[in-house]
């Protein structure tokens, strides 16, 4: 019986061999869910949920609906236990792969390619990016800086940008993959705070502490 942990570290081997170029990211939250494994290739993020054979469909539906909220293509992975069955448990533009030991090596199978979510929408994936990245992507395509607006401002006005036709799908696409790819976490968060303090953040925080404290 094949358990996550065993699955994982072979997986990402076979993805690279498969996928070429990419980047590995695991267990991030989306939504209600926690995507098991996140994969970034030059034009598309990829959502793997890994069921194993200890497993069970209990929360597959609901993983699903989150897994189509966020990612341009989704994946299965499934132990022989669920091979037979697992293609009545999601949808059909799901990809599939089976993995089980063979002669004391996994042996990945893709049962079935994954085809593009249409379900996505660059709103949601917009949301995986930080500040000092959303204002590289203004600054590409000379959009106002919102220095005074949330997060969530500044991604539903790239978002009406896209419907609007001022950026064009695919230039956005392959930004959002690149800087995902590219992301240094262990410099991010001093990028973050520099531009925190460039617009006066920690400032700001500092005196609204200070006012709080004075009551």
């Amino acid at each position: 019986m094949l358990k996550d942990s065993d699955i994982r570290e072979p997986l990402f081997f076979f993805l690279e061999e498969k996928y070429g170029k990419v980047r590995i990211l695991e267990e991030k939250n989306i939504g209600r869910s926690r995507a098991d494994v996140v994969m970034i290739t030059d034009d598309a993020l990829f959502g793997i949920e890994i069921k194993s054979d200890a497993d069970t469909y209990a929360r597959l539906a609901r993983q699903v609906e989150d897994y189509d909220r966020y990612y341009d293509k989704n994946i299965v992975v499934v132990g022989s236990s669920h091979a037979h069955h697992i293609r009545e448990h999601v949808p059909g533009h799901w990809g599939v792969i089976t993995v089980e030991m063979e002669d004391g090596a996994y042996d990945f199978y893709v049962l079935r390619e994954p085809d593009k979510n249409v379900n996505v929408t660059f709103r949601n994936k917009l949301e995986f990016l930080w500040r000092p990245e959303l204002v590289k992507i203004q600054e590409k395509h000379e959009m106002p800086r919102y220095k005074e607006k949330s997060k969530s401002f500044v991604v539903d006005k790239i978002a009406t940008w896209v419907d609007d036709g001022k950026i064009g799908e695919d230039a956005l696409q392959g930004e959002i993959c690149e800087l995902l790819f590219e992301r240094d976490y262990n410099t991010i968060f001093d990028e973050i705070n520099r531009y925190r303090e460039s617009q006066g953040l920690h400032k700001r925080y500092r005196r609204k502490k200070r006012k709080k404290r004075s009551r």
